[in-house]
């Protein structure tokens, strides 16, 4: 696989904004470690090997287990995630996937004895912008592992 653009060449000053909300995205209300928990979930839900490739090394190099990285895929029937945790992986599933109607009552009041008002609305922007990634980087195919350098993840050891 190749890529097919360098969307970052080409629209630097939009990847440049992209890249400004995501490290805004990492300063907000939602902690790191469930942060990595929907970019990995996002990307399973939308294919993305790219963002996948990348978050699992995240992951690794963030301390989180091993198994634990496994059972993203499996949340709802693994015991290894917290009552929060598990809320915040219910929402980025239907964010990511638009029920059509929107998003039912019943999934944002389970959300939303987890999260508050503000960190609800972090955790959105975390979805938006995990999906926004993804879809550059499907659309253009970039290949998993050519930024591994870039953002330091060969610290990962998972080459």
């Amino acid at each position: 696989m190749s890529q097919r653009i360098d969307y970052a060449k080409q629209s630097s000053e939009l990847v440049r904004k992209m890249t400004d909300l995501s490290m805004a995205v990492k300063q907000g209300a939602i902690e790191k470690s469930v942060l990595t928990l929907v970019d990995i979930r996002a990307s399973q839900l939308n294919g993305c090997a790219f963002c996948l490739d990348m978050h699992v090394k995240e992951a690794k190099i963030q301390g989180e287990r091993e198994l634990r990285v496994h059972h993203v895929a499996i949340w709802r029937e693994s015991t290894l995630f917290d009552e929060r945790e598990r809320a915040a992986l219910l929402w980025t599933e239907t964010l990511s996937r638009l029920p059509e109607g929107g998003v039912p009552d019943a999934i944002y009041a389970q959300v939303r004895e987890h999260f508050s008002e503000k960190e609800i609305v972090d955790l959105t922007f975390a979805v938006m912008t995990i999906n926004a990634w993804n879809r550059l980087s499907i659309a253009f195919q970039a290949v998993p592992g050519s930024a591994d350098k870039l953002y330091g993840l060969e610290k990962a050891n998972l080459a």
